[in-house]
């Protein structure tokens, strides 16, 4: 697996680089010789947050966690990053052949836009047809607490969600 690191705002050392690589080396026998792994560093307001982010064969892999060393973050992010492939590991086999999600790499789409007193950040997006169950699982994958997708089957944009309850909801235009 190739893997490549970014700093935002900051330069990483290349004992961190080595131990990312160690540490993502397990997961050589899920993901072929072609994925691409990236990796963000950051710090904010004193912790250590680190971003791991696999797109592969049309799915997106993600997790994001905050430690107080960029070492302990990296463990945790493996850690769901190898709970997500287990719990999802039927669903991910089945759909993966179909090629039914999307294929993006949010790193280089970034932009920050300033807007009054907010400062936004914009992600650029390819939308793509898929059912609601492929989006359920897209969005959490990604870790996200929303998606948004188009609908395979009337071809509307929708959005879906989780519920404070655990549960899930969609989002769907009217008219």
């Amino acid at each position: 697996m190739k893997i490549t690191v970014y700093g935002k705002q900051m330069a990483v050392r290349e004992s961190l680089k080595e131990a990312i690589a160690k540490k993502l080396s397990k997961f050589d026998r899920f993901f072929g010789e072609d994925a691409e792994a990236q990796v963000t560093c950051r710090v904010r307001k004193g912790d250590k947050i680190l971003e791991i982010t696999i797109p592969y064969e049309g799915t997106t892999y993600r997790a994001e966690q905050e430690g107080e060393t960029f070492l302990t973050a990296l463990d945790r992010a493996v850690d769901a990053l190898d709970g997500q492939i287990r719990k999802n590991k039927t669903r991910l086999e089945k759909r993966v052949r179909s090629g039914a999600f999307v294929t993006a790499s949010f790193e280089d789409d970034d932009e920050y836009v300033e807007e009054g007193k907010f400062e936004l950040r914009v992600k650029k997006i390819p939308l793509r047809p898929m059912f609601t169950e492929d989006a359920i699982l897209q969005m959490n994958l990604l870790d996200h607490s929303f998606f948004v997708f188009t609908d395979a089957e009337t071809g509307k944009t929708e959005v879906v969600y989780k519920r404070k309850d655990g549960g899930y909801g969609i989002l769907v235009p009217e008219g």
